[in-house]
């Protein structure tokens, strides 16, 4: 009995509302243009910033990090995986993130397109970890298709805040759903609690631990997209996933409570 040779995923092409997107992923329409006083700004803005996550990093004190084998083990397997963490995370998150990538982890963040980008773009560079430039909001065909080829073909772990780029807070998002569908792999959830921390009146309520604080970080088991996932599956998977957020939030925050 004979038996079709099995086809190779194809790679996705941009829509037509993508082609409208130049390389650098800025809008043909946009005004805005990289210029030599924007760029001295934002070069400063960069510096101000990496000071201020290494002096968090360098003086607060993690003491614990639950679950970090399951990134250990995607690591040493070489197998890419969709990180997800809430958009109020991303300190912490990205300090352990940025271990993996020293240790050997090839990582991709989605950060925004526009010109304003660069600045966590610029960042992404410094943690020695990529930034794809892309939008979850605009132009969701193209910044899907290129997060699918990040993961199938470049093989790195794709790096998503859930519920970002702006909220509402604590809303899971499909893209990450959708890529790991794609692409075949699982979705590894993450989180981290800190204290003292202050909590920003942003509409993520953004988490900046104070220096000295003490922090717990929690990696989740990875989730499969299961067989036979249909597309009416994506609402209930996503507050699924969502509330496993949010436990592992808890459970980092159970973790400092219990300390004496």
């Amino acid at each position: 009995m004979s038996s079709e040779p099995e086809q190779e995923p194809r790679e996705y092409a941009p829509s037509q509302r993508a082609r409208r997107f130049r390389p650098s992923g800025i809008p043909v329409r946009s005004q805005r243009r990289m210029s030599a006083g924007r760029r001295l700004w934002y070069g400063l803005l960069v510096a101000v910033i990496r000071l201020v996550l290494g002096l968090i990093w360098s003086t607060c004190r993690v003491r614990v990090i639950r679950g970090a084998e399951h990134l250990e083990a995607a690591r040493q397997a070489g197998n890419p995986a969709v990180i997800v963490y809430w958009h109020q995370m991303h300190v912490f998150c990205a300090w352990l993130l940025r271990r993996q990538a020293r240790a050997g982890m090839p990582v991709a963040i989605l950060t925004s397109p526009s010109v304003s980008g660069e600045v966590p773009a610029a960042m992404i560079r410094a943690w020695g970890m990529e930034p794809l430039r892309g939008s979850s909001t605009r132009a969701s065909g193209e910044a899907l298709r290129d997060m699918y080829n990040v993961v199938h073909r470049d093989r790195r772990s794709l790096v998503l805040t859930a519920d970002g780029p702006k909220g509402p807070r604590h809303e899971f998002k499909p893209g990450a759903v959708l890529v790991a569908k794609m692409a075949g792999v699982p979705v590894i959830p993450m989180a981290y609690a800190a204290r003292p921390c202050k909590r920003w009146s942003s509409w993520d309520e953004f988490l900046l631990p104070l220096p000295f604080s003490r922090v717990a970080i929690v990696v989740g088991e990875p989730w499969q997209v299961p067989p036979g996932f249909a597309m009416a599956d994506l609402p209930r998977t996503a507050q699924q996933l969502g509330a496993r957020l949010d436990e592992l939030a808890a459970e980092a925050a159970a973790l400092l409570q219990a300390e004496p």
